[in-house]
Order: structure tokens, then sequence, then C-alpha cells
């Protein structure tokens, strides 16, 4: 009987033992993660991402989620958690992707990691603390590159802040800047109210807005006056001001509004920030005329890129898309097509005579505008010291294909739109013409 009670004891030992062990063994699935058969069985059968040139993004193997291109639209695509995606297209596309569907996307591989290449060249060169460019087919909205600085490996993204996770192109706010001034002129144009050549007195400086007003200066010296098309290569904002004195402050805030600014982007499931135009309620002369160099409004890198697609496009708006067959693209008219040529042809000249060196390419006609501006402090001031270098253009100027837009912040050194982000324009365009073999023509002083 003694023996019969000691074997017993010693197998409750053992069995409460193993007992404990489970315990302790499905307290750790619950606190660290989901059992690895459930995880892998959820991996192997999850959709791959890929893009329009056939590279696969994303991709599950051996009961893992892998990255094939590394760094590669990092951002954009995301990453995984155990059974569900945690950021970017892995978390916006997760049930279609879980039910094993594959993703395609409307990105160009080569174009991707050309603006990812001038990027990574250009921002820590010039101290910049991070950046953004979009890459638009002109006539059909494609998305054909959206990067971000600085770059992100899914692959080991627990090794990276969160900040870094973030999808720039869409999701970060900032001032355009002078970037805005080609879309103002091109509706002061489609209203009659200038022309190319209309001439304006331009003092380096100008008090506007009556008792609440203020004093707008310019940074760039200039002559005295100048025509609409000088306004717009001297980047003068005071000649901006002149040529927004007449356009009702309810027809201008329409044709910003029409330009995509302050509107929810159409992009399904996507996470996209929507910049902001100011109440109606609150313009008057000041609000009119600081809107009209892109001060006291903002976008997004992709808004930007979709509110110039517009003078590209002969004046029709089409809605950026990402994911091939994901929603109806919009189309509406903002401003007339002889109009949205005829800006054409002044960005083309803005590049050609005035800063040529850092946003021209020998033998080929590109069309673009600069921005610098100040950003806002912690206290709701204007910085005096960080700055947003934008550039929106597109090519070729007669007839384009491409559309893009440059955002760096914080940039230390050179941190003027024509020092910075013209610099990243002019790379990446040359890469595309490249790619695409196509011949020069003739030089810009033929």
């Amino acid at each position: 009987m003694e023996v019969k009670i000691r074997n017993r004891s010693a197998f409750m030992r053992v069995l409460a033992l193993g007992m404990f062990l489970l315990l302790v063994w499905a307290y750790g699935q619950l606190e660290w993660g989901v059992p690895q058969a459930v995880r892998s069985s959820v991996m192997q059968g999850r959709g791959k991402i890929v893009t329009s040139d056939g590279k696969v993004l994303a991709m599950s193997r051996d009961g893992k989620r892998v990255y094939p291109q590394g760094q590669i639209a990092g951002q954009l695509v995301g990453m995984m958690g155990a059974t569900e995606g945690l950021e970017g297209l892995e978390a916006a596309y997760n049930d279609s992707l879980a039910a094993g569907q594959t993703l395609k996307l409307t990105l160009d591989t080569q174009v991707q990691a050309s603006a990812e290449a001038a990027l990574a060249r250009a921002v820590p060169a010039h101290r910049g603390e991070f950046g953004s460019v979009v890459v638009l087919e002109t006539r059909t909205g494609r998305v054909l590159a959206a990067a971000t600085y600085p770059p992100f490996d899914p692959n080991q993204w627990r090794r990276y802040k969160p900040d870094v996770w973030l999808n720039r192109p869409f999701v970060t706010r900032f001032e355009p800047g002078s970037t805005v001034k080609p879309l103002v002129v091109a509706a002061a144009m489609n209203e009659g109210l200038t022309t190319p050549d209309t001439v304006y007195s331009t003092p380096m400086r100008r008090f506007v807005g009556g008792r609440w007003g203020s004093t707008i200066g310019d940074a760039v010296a200039h002559p005295s006056s100048l025509n609409t098309q000088g306004v717009l290569r001297y980047s003068s904002n005071v000649g901006m001001t002149h040529i927004v004195e007449r356009f009702p402050s309810e027809d201008l805030y329409g044709y910003l509004q029409d330009y995509g600014f302050g509107r929810q982007m159409s992009l399904p499931n996507l996470p996209a920030a929507t910049g902001s135009l100011q109440p109606l309620a609150r313009w008057n002369d000041l609000v009119r005329a600081t809107n009209s160099f892109g001060q006291g409004m903002s976008s997004t890198n992709l808004q930007l890129a979709a509110a110039f697609n517009v003078l590209a496009n002969d004046g029709q708006y089409v809605t950026p898309r990402l994911v091939e067959g994901a929603g109806g693209v919009e189309r509406r008219n903002v401003i007339r097509p002889e109009v949205a040529r005829a800006t054409r042809l002044m960005l083309r000249n803005v590049i050609n005579e005035g800063i040529f060196a850092k946003a021209g390419i020998e033998g080929y006609d590109l069309a673009g505008k600069t921005g610098t501006a100040q950003t806002v402090d912690a206290n709701g001031r204007y910085s005096k010291t960080i700055y947003d270098s934008t550039f929106g253009g597109f090519f070729p100027a007669e007839s384009p294909r491409v559309t893009i837009a440059v955002m760096v912040h914080g940039a230390r050194l050179d941190y003027h739109g024509s020092q910075l982000a013209a610099p990243i324009f002019k790379e990446i365009s040359a890469d595309v013409l490249s790619g695409w073999a196509a011949a020069p023509g003739k030089s810009k002083d033929d």
C-alpha cells in the first residue's frame, strides 16, 4: 500500500509539473505572440504586393512575411505583426491580402528607386530632417513613385523609430509656399484678370490689407516692374499681391479647392492626410494675398503633385491612384486647356531663364517652380531658421507625361528651393528620360 501511495504521489507531482509548464507555455503565447503554427499558416496564405513592372515588394515564404526589395517603397508597403498588417498597405489592405489576393500597385520600380536615391543623396548633404517625392503619370494620375527619406526596411521594422514608418508623401502636411504661385496665376488668367505680359509695379516691399494688414516682402532682387512671367521667374510675393488684388476671395478659394487643397483625397483604404485652407469667413485682403504665394495654407506632397498635374494635364484634375483597379478615377476641369498651356510655357521659361543649372537638362524642355516656405514653430509663429524646400514640375513641357513634386524639411545648409528641391527634380527627371531612351532636342538657347 505504501509503495502505491508513493507511486501515485510521484505521478501527481509529474502531472502537476506538466500542467504548470503547459500553463507557462500558454501564458507565454498570450503575452509574447501567437502560436507559431497559427502564425505560419496566416503568413503562408497571405497575398503578394507587386509593382506595375512585376517586382515583388511583399510575399510569404516558409511561413514568414518577407520584403524582397528591402527599402524600396518601405514606408508605402508597411509591415506585418503576428497575424495582420500594422502599417502601410499591409494594414490598409489587410483583409484582401489575408484572403490571398495579390495587390498590384501603379509603382514603377525604377522611378521609385530613382526618387529614393535622389532624396538619400540630397537630404543628408543639406542636413535636412526628412523629405518626400511624388511622381505621377500625367494623363492617368497613376502614382509611379512615392518616396520617403529617411529610408525604411520592413524586414527589420523593429529597429526603426515610429516616425520613420511614416509614409510622408501621403500624410505629412506643410505650407507649399511659392509652388502655389503658378496655380494662382493660371486661375487669374482663366478669369481674365491677368495675362503673361501684364506689367505690375514691384518694389521689394508692399503693405497689404489696410488697418489689419502687413508688409509683404520679396527675397530675390528684381526690377521695379515685372510682367506676370517675371513675377514667376523672380518668385515675387509683391507681384502676386497685385495679381490677386481684383480676384474675389470666394472665387480664388474655389479654385484652390478645385486644385485639391483643403479637400479629402479619394484614395480607397489608404491613410492620406488633408491639407487645409483657412475658412472663407476669415479671408480678407491679407489672407488672399498670403494664400497667393502659398502661406497660411497646407498641403501634403501628394496633394501638391495632383494640383501641379492640373497644369500638366491641360487644366483637368485627375485623382491620383496607387492600387490598380481600386476605386474610380475622379476628373474635373479646373482651367481651360489654353490657359494650362500658357502657364506651362511660363514655367518652362522659369527654368530656362532663371534656374537652368539647378533644374534644367540640356536638350530637354522641363517646366517647374520652386518654393521656400517658413515653418510654424511650437508657439504658432513662423520660424526664422527652419524651412521647407519644395518644387513642382513636369516634362516634356509642351506635352507632359510625368509630374513631380518634391519636399525637404528642415535643411540647415542651402535650404532654398532652387538649391535643394530643384536639383532633386532634375536628377529624377534625368533618370526617367534615360529610361525612356528619349533623344535630346534643341538646346535651350537655340
